[in-house]
């Protein structure tokens, strides 16, 4: 029986690619028309989304404000003429922004690149003398080994120099020995290129060693006025996550936010005072220009410049400065003052507690010594037989923080084993500038870094430790001396800036007030009046008398505009001389 064909329609298949062909241009079509649509309701779907993770990222105690400024923000959109079209117009070009079809990343390469290999071999072949020892059965580290089973993760910067990279070691090594921790860190650091500065972390529990190259700390900071509170002194800048704290500073033209290396001083301090330590040049005497203009605002400066170059005659004579010496008789004279002055702050202090009442204002305003190359003054000193300076810091530096002194001591790393027995052991806080070996470092701060020390580092550069904390990388803000020509005009303004006003327009007006007082006083003596003053005696600050030979010393102290005790001990004035290069208030005498 003869089989019957099947219809045309069915085995003719060109109208099927024509309908097919007809359905694909329809739908290319639709999507060229309704592209923005699509563009659109996918952005509108992305925002929804960003919207929901703010609001749930967002703390429960401050979801509340953030409602109320979204609906105020509605209402006030609503109340403005245009304002529904024009944020329906606003709302759709962010979507259509967000919904933009964006271009796939690149991926990464599948793997190192032939001198990338290279490196990485030759980092595991210098390594295989301090990781292998014989009887290993299955040693990871071996000659004409697979690096690969050693590193981990690795990653490399423009020029295909190692920019990081954690690789595994043996369990036996003895990681806990500081001195096979150096040598490791040693052979990396020269097969990875030197110049750089590199961070070693030891991971003991897993281990595993990660190196990371650090990038250079900021040098365009100047002085300026910085975010601290009262007791907080910024002695440079640090890493971005070594300290949990930043702060806005200026650089240049722009404000970023910089993570500082901030020293407290005051009752609660554990380590009250600082020593310096650093190569000629390295910037000790910027960080201490520094400090002192940081300090002037909170209380009084004493200067002493054991060197004598003159780097701080830009504090000379201005108000707080209680006074700059370069002799050794005026630093004598200057430091045997402070002794007696802290004596007098404690007796007054315990006196008043002794009463129940506060202590003075005069006490608790602080009092810093600054004291710079105390080897040179020793030296001197000694040729003249004289006592050593630093004796007289024993009684500043013992008891200052409960008298709200501080002592800041700065001196040549060649020049650390002249400084007194008082100086090294109060001195809690500590910073090396200037390039300096890392035992020079450990023998100075107690620990060693745990980056390796650049041979060439900018003025200011180094480290800083305080206390029992971590050692720190630390850049000092430039604080030149703005008379010296080399200075550059921006960094000079800088500092001019945040010098105070001088004390010549203060004591003119102390004087003035000081001689009419003394004509009221003889005025009324030649009238025969009850409250006539023998001897040519001027009225005092607390309603007593000081007599007119003395009147000097009642404005020898002070000057910054703090009110006087309300009941004043009778405490003998310190029989050191004092200060000669300030005139101030009567307020801040005690007895």
């Amino acid at each position: 029986m003869a089989r019957r064909p099947l219809p045309r329609t069915l085995t003719d298949s060109a109208p099927i690619a024509r309908g097919r062909e007809f359905a694909r241009t329809a739908a290319d079509s639709a999507a060229d028309v309704f592209h923005p649509l699509i563009t659109i309701g996918r952005g509108l779907r992305r925002l929804i989304a960003a919207g929901r993770r703010r609001w749930s990222d967002t703390p429960k105690e401050r979801r509340g404000s953030l409602l109320f400024l979204a609906a105020g923000s509605v209402v006030a959109v609503a109340l403005v003429p245009y304002g529904p079209v024009l944020a329906l117009v606003t709302v759709m070009a962010a979507a259509a922004w967000a919904g933009r079809e964006q271009q796939p990343a690149e991926e990464p390469a599948a793997g190192p690149g032939e001198a990338e290999t290279g490196r990485l071999q030759a980092l595991y072949e210098a390594l295989v003398p301090y990781f292998a020892i014989e009887g290993d059965p299955s040693p990871l580290y071996a000659h004409d080994g697979d690096w690969e089973s050693a590193f981990t993760e690795y990653a490399f910067d423009e020029a295909g120099r190692p920019a990081s990279l954690t690789l595994r070691y043996p369990a036996y090594f003895t990681d806990g020995d500081a001195a096979s921790r150096a040598r490791i860190e040693q052979v990396l650091y020269a097969k990875s290129g030197r110049g750089r500065e590199y961070h070693f972390a030891w991971d003991e529990e897993s281990n595993q060693l990660t190196l990371t190259v650090l990038p250079p700390l900021p040098t365009d900071i100047a002085a300026q006025r910085f975010v601290t509170t009262h007791g907080e002194t910024v002695l440079g800048f640090t890493d971005a996550g070594a300290v949990q704290r930043t702060l806005p500073v200026e650089a240049g033209e722009e404000t970023r936010d910089v993570p500082p290396v901030v020293w407290r001083t005051g009752l609660r301090s554990t380590e009250p005072h600082l020593l310096v330590l650093g190569q000629p040049g390295a910037g000790t005497t910027t960080l201490l220009r520094s400090i002192a203009l940081q300090a002037l605002p909170y209380g009084d400066v004493l200067v002493i410049d054991g060197s004598g170059t003159g780097e701080y005659a830009c504090l000379a004579g201005r108000t707080g400065v209680m006074g700059v010496e370069s002799g050794l008789s005026g630093a004598l004279a200057t430091l045997e003052w402070a002794a007696h002055e802290t004596e007098r702050r404690l007796i007054t202090a315990n006196r008043a507690r002794q009463a129940g009442r506060q202590a003075p204002d005069d006490i608790r305003w602080p009092l810093w010594i600054i004291l710079d190359r105390p080897s040179a003054l020793a030296h001197l000193s000694v040729a003249e037989g004289r006592d050593d300076p630093q004796q007289l810091l024993h009684v500043p530096l013992r008891h200052g923080r409960a008298a709200y002194v501080t002592v800041v001591v700065a001196d040549q790393l060649d020049s650390a084993g002249l400084l007194s027995e008082p100086v090294l052991t109060h001195t809690r806080a500590r910073v090396v500038l200037g390039p300096a070996t890392p035992e020079d470092v450990q023998a100075v701060l107690g620990a060693p870094p745990h980056t390796t020390p650049a041979a060439d580092v900018p003025p200011g550069r180094g480290y800083a430790r305080l206390g029992n904390g971590p050692v720190l990388r630390l850049q000092v803000p430039a604080t030149p001396d703005p008379y010296d020509d080399a200075t550059s005009e921006a960094h000079r303004q800088a500092v001019l800036d945040l010098l105070p006003e001088p004390a010549a327009a203060m004591e003119e007006d102390a004087t003035e007030d000081l001689s009419a007082a003394a004509v009221l006083a003889r005025a009324e003596g030649a009238g025969g009046t009850d409250g006539a003053v023998p001897g040519g005696a001027v009225p005092g600050a607390e309603g007593g008398t000081v007599a007119g030979g003395a009147a000097g010393v009642d404005v020898l102290f002070g000057g910054t505009g703090l009110a006087a005790p309300s009941a004043p001990e009778e405490i003998t004035e310190p029989s050191g001389p004092a200060p000669a290069h300030r005139t101030v208030d009567a307020g801040r005498a005690e007895g």
